[in-house]
């Protein structure tokens, strides 16, 4: 699995499985009564594996699988992602800065049309352009801090699924 060289920031993957998925799915529940190093949770097809609360960080991930049938053949989705919280906040200040940066241009254009000066409109949307820019490499930090992290969630699946074979 290779995250570094992906410009994404939620890394995904996809695995065909050679159990059948209700398998698959039974063997992550039965892994969360013994398992101490993960949280894990399923909802119908659905499985999140997560780092415990007590060795949680800002920028720990969490990992995503959907494990279903297509025509006889079971299928793993995999998403890492940090915590719905921390996308959520990251996903906010993106919608805020690329409208800050849409009403900058209006602004510029409106001050173009009238024939005033527009210095400070320009001056904003670039400003509003490189918050954007320290908003996306500060996210590719955190996964940079949490790759460690999600290279064990990966190992954990792993070995679950290997373990059902």
């Amino acid at each position: 699995m290779e995250i570094a060289k992906d410009i994404v920031l939620r890394p995904r993957f996809f695995l065909d499985l050679d159990v059948p998925s209700e398998k698959a799915l039974e063997a992550f529940e039965q892994k969360n009564k013994s398992c101490k190093d993960f949280k894990i949770s399923r909802i119908d097809h659905h499985v999140f594996i997560r780092i415990p609360k007590k060795d949680q960080h800002f920028w720990s991930p969490q990992l995503h699988l959907e494990i279903y049938d297509v025509d006889d053949q079971s299928k793993l989705k995999g998403l890492f992602g940090p915590s719905p919280t921390v996308w959520t906040f990251f996903m906010f200040a993106h919608f805020i800065v690329a409208t800050a940066f849409i009403g900058a241009g209006i602004w510029m254009y409106v001050n173009m049309s009238l024939g005033d000066d527009y210095f400070y409109a320009i001056i904003a949307m670039i400003l509003f352009f490189i918050i954007w820019f320290v908003l996306y490499f500060a996210g590719r930090l955190g996964r940079e801090v949490g790759k460690k992290e999600m290279y064990a969630l990966y190992g954990f699946m792993q070995g679950t699924l290997n373990s059902i074979k």
